[in-house]
């Protein structure tokens, strides 16, 4: 997560939410834009389908129409006015059964001529055959042809014809081939541009291309198709796609086998899918719209952020300065959290300056008093001792007791400390003969000036006790107890005993020494007491009474201090 928020420029609130908008719309458009061209795809190839669908469907009416005209052809020509010459009989007997159809019969001899034409009298001098290149392949291949289209001499209409060549005695009378004409415009009837989209056609193409028929283009026309396009259409039957101008054209084909026609459908793409376009169309602007609406409320949003977020870091910038400051009112939850943690954390910054200047003034007040204590002590050390090395190991073990002291009030920020740890805490020195102090009286919490004070006495009454007391004996043992004196009259006392027990015979010192002067007139003068100090035989006796408020720190002073 680190090596991915390294990659990360620095850059303001909004331009991160706008572009948290756009990663969550983009990828969204992306996938409907997937959609759209999976719908696009599949809505071709049933475009393809039924395409090809229809030009099947077409190819089949028009296979039909012509195997029908064959069929009727076949039939003619078994009539008997053919075997036996008898054309006018054969006239009229044709004509009489296509009354009322859109179909003629031609009679043409070897070289073309029409014998007779159901279109015309019988009799009527005629032309010879407009399509004389179907005529010579009939005639050459023996087998019923279909013409191209073409503009006949006798009926004067675009008209393709069924061809079939004549055998038997038909033949040896001097007619060659039996030939059905029918208009190309009839054709019309059986192509239905029903179902297909808008703008699209469907044509009926003969062997050259030319069109027979066509719901935009009349018989006989060029083909609406180029030739380079129909060349594309192999198979049977298909679809194919070409570009022509601007549009893409889409053509479904399906061929007449043994006449070579195809029937082609075709049309622009576009008109085809204009639902799919006209959706794309929609998608593209509700696209654009959408983004740009989320990517403008992502800006404001992002606006509406920066200005508490400037509040707070003004605040932040106050508290850096010192100042107190007040929570600033904004529309965003967390940043009014925030608010109001920074305006708590002003009001407990400048409680714990004035805390730390209190601690400051105190501890240069109590480090001036150390200071004037060590001079004290080096000084009376120095009268006693009489070489360096005493006067180090002397002035080194009291240094040890005081910085005791000094600790146990840095932890507690010079507030005082409980009278139990203070006790411990110096017996711990002599730990050889601290399980033979018996230590008794209620606990209460000393000022710092007593703890310093009464930390350097029970460490001068226990290096004494070590060396020269009870404690110096294996059987010796120490009582240490204090207790509160309740006076009926003036303030109340705490009242402090060190006796010692079963220890080697004490004697009086013949001369005042520094440890002597700790005791009595240094503890007398710290509690503002009074000292009595008995060199029994039966042991060593140190008692000290002052009054309690020099002891004990008061609560009002705790409350001052908290605040």
């Amino acid at each position: 997560m680190k090596r991915f928020s390294g990659l990360l420029p620095t850059a303001p609130i909004g331009a991160y939410l706008v572009a948290l908008a756009a990663v969550i719309a983009l990828p969204l458009i992306a996938f409907v834009i997937f959609l759209i061209m999976r719908l696009e795809a599949q809505q071709r190839a049933i475009l393809n389908a039924d395409t090809q669908d229809d030009a099947r469907t077409i190819a089949r009416a028009i296979d039909q129409e012509l195997r029908d005209a064959i069929t009727t052809l076949k039939l003619i020509s078994t009539s008997p006015e053919l075997d036996t010459n008898d054309l006018g009989g054969f006239h009229n007997r044709t004509q009489m059964s296509l009354r009322g159809s859109s179909r003629y019969v031609l009679v043409a001899d070897e070289k073309g001529l029409q014998l007779l034409n159901t279109r015309v009298d019988y009799g009527t001098p005629l032309p010879l055959l407009s399509d004389q290149e179907t005529f010579t392949l009939a005639r050459q291949t023996d087998r019923i042809q279909v013409s191209n289209i073409f503009f006949g001499n006798t009926s004067k209409r675009w008209v393709f014809n069924v061809i079939l060549p004549l055998d038997g005695p038909a033949r040896v009378s001097g007619a060659a081939a039996l030939i059905l004409t029918q208009n190309a415009e009839d054709l019309q009837r059986l192509m239905s541009t029903e179902g297909l989209p808008k703008g699209w056609s469907v044509g009926v193409l003969d062997r050259r291309g030319h069109v027979v028929t066509a719901t935009n283009a009349a018989a006989g026309d060029p083909p609406p198709i180029s030739f380079a396009t129909q060349a594309l259409m192999t198979g049977n039957s298909g679809t194919i796609e070409d570009v022509n101008g601007s549009d893409r054209l889409m053509y479904g084909y399906a061929k007449l086998s043994p006449w070579d026609w195809k029937i082609v459908v075709w049309g622009p793409i576009s008109t085809a899918q204009a639902t799919i376009v006209s959706t794309w169309r929609y998608f593209v602007i509700g696209s654009a719209t959408f983004l740009t609406v989320g990517l403008l409320i992502a800006y404001l949003l992002g606006r509406q952020l920066r200005t508490p977020i400037r509040q707070i870091a003004e605040m932040a910038e106050r508290i850096g300065r010192g100042e107190i400051v007040s929570p600033v009112e904004t529309r965003i939850a967390e940043a009014n959290q925030v608010a109001i943690a920074l305006s708590n954390a002003s009001f407990d910054r400048s409680e714990a300056e004035d805390r730390a200047h209190l601690v400051m003034r105190e501890l240069v007040h109590r480090t001036k008093n150390i200071m004037t204590l060590i001079q004290a002590m080096m000084r009376q050390l120095a009268r006693k001792e009489t070489n360096i090395n005493a006067f180090q190991s002397a002035i080194g073990e009291r240094l040890q007791g005081l910085g005791r002291s000094i600790e146990m009030l840095a932890q507690e920020q010079w507030a005082g400390v409980p009278l139990m740890r203070v006790v411990a805490q110096h017996l711990e020195s002599f730990a050889e003969a601290q399980s033979r102090v018996d230590v008794a009286g209620p606990d209460f919490v000393l000022r710092a000036e007593a703890v310093q004070n009464l930390g350097l006495i029970l460490h001068e009454l226990a290096t004494n006790s070590v060396k020269y007391g009870a404690l110096s004996a294996p059987e010796g043992r120490v009582s240490l107890s204090w207790r509160v004196d309740e006076a009926e009259e003036g303030e109340p006392r705490i009242i402090i005993d060190w006796v010692e027990q079963n220890g080697p015979p004490v004697q009086e010192p013949a001369t005042t020494g520094f440890g002597t002067t700790i005791i009595k007139r240094h503890a007398a003068a710290a509690f503002s007491g009074h000292v009595e100090v008995d060199y029994s035989e039966h042991g060593f006796r140190w008692t000290l009474s002052g009054p309690r408020r020099v002891f004990e720190r008061c609560p009002t002073e705790a409350q001052k201090e908290d605040a």
